[in-house]
């Protein structure tokens, strides 16, 4: 078979220089006849792609993060050549969805096994996506994210922190196939995959198999509540989380007051006050992790769930005693406007 390695030489934080040793050292020469080609502007991956796939070639291989998996992956989508995935960028969260190993030996290996699945893709406004989109406060860090020349997971946590209590939540309506529901959300996230990268899993039911998007929507909250989100983010229940609610849908329609960022695999972008997101069944053809079925059914051992939901019952406590301060507040001005009077 003929593979194609397309190489994003910027991405990330990984050296790319030892890649085609590792490339020669460990493919199987018996199954696979390979190239190599780089990048050299963006959208770039797209046009190897799509010209590999004109071509015949069986698989693309993208080797970089998640923008350039995205890059490769709008290029061979509905078409015949799969492609597979070395990761090397920051988060990674498509290869860590399919368990696919950050270790560049292993995640040739799982090529060598070329176990090939059809999976399904999303669009944003006819944009293409594969792990995640979103816009709020996810969206707002994508765009300061890529404007900096830092990467990585200290990088973004910098971001998060230096940013996060400052930002406004935004109101947004979004409608499915069951109706209109207004929301005051601090992020709007549709997933066809489980994480945003580095194991923060903002979907921790999504498929890539099932047709339908994950919608999730997290309201406001405070100082008080961080802790609890950031524990869930990591550990898959998130669901738990009184700040979060979450449904599947085909289709929906987003409606907010006014244009802004976007993210769509991690890349940010400007977009209009409507915004439709909508799930592609089995539209591109993927190698994967033969275990990777296994390993995604992995859920929350019993102590993230306990830790979850005390922290869970924290937040609403404190939400409570919050709620009932202002009542006191209030019956005391009133009390002390009477007695004025």
């Amino acid at each position: 078979m003929k593979v194609l390695f397309v190489m994003n030489p910027i991405s990330g934080a990984v050296k790319k220089a030892g890649i085609p040793r590792l490339i020669e050292e460990n493919l199987d020469k018996d199954k696979f006849e390979y190239k190599i080609r780089c990048t050299e502007y963006a959208g770039h991956a797209t046009e190897i792609a799509r010209e590999a796939a004109d071509d015949g070639i069986d698989v693309v291989v993208a080797v970089g993060g998640d923008g350039t998996i995205n890059e490769v992956g709008c290029g061979l989508v509905h078409t015949e050549t799969a492609m597979s995935i070395i990761p090397c960028g920051s988060g990674n969260g498509l290869a860590r969805h399919l368990s696919i190993p950050i270790n560049i030996k292993r995640s040739i290996e799982i090529l060598n096994d070329y176990q090939v699945h059809e999976l399904d893709y999303c669009t944003i406004n006819d944009h293409p996506f594969f792990c995640t989109c979103g816009m709020g406060f996810d969206a707002f860090i994508s765009q300061k994210f890529a404007m900096s020349n830092r990467r990585g997971p200290l990088k973004y946590l910098e971001e998060v922190l230096l940013e996060g209590l400052r930002y406004q939540p935004e109101v947004y309506t979004i409608e499915d196939e069951s109706g209109q529901h207004r929301h005051q959300a601090y992020l709007v996230t549709c997933a066809n995959a489980s994480q945003y990268g580095n194991n923060a899993y903002i979907a921790p039911q999504a498929s890539m198999s099932d047709g339908l998007l994950d919608i999730i929507i997290m309201e406001p909250f405070n100082f008080m509540d961080a802790a609890q989100v950031s524990f869930d983010l990591m550990n898959k229940t998130l669901g738990n989380s009184s700040k979060v609610k979450t449904f599947k849908a085909k289709q929906v329609i987003i409606h907010r007051r006014k244009e802004g960022p976007v993210h769509f695999d991690g890349d940010p972008m400007m977009m209009g006050q409507e915004i439709i997101v909508t799930a592609k069944e089995k539209g591109i053809r993927m190698v994967c992790n033969q275990e990777a079925e296994d390993m995604t059914k992995l859920e929350p051992n019993v102590i993230q769930n306990a830790v979850s939901e005390l922290l869970n019952d924290f937040s609403d406590m404190n939400s409570t005693i919050r709620h009932q301060g202002r009542n006191v507040m209030a019956f005391n001005k009133k009390m002390w406007r009477r007695l004025k009077r």
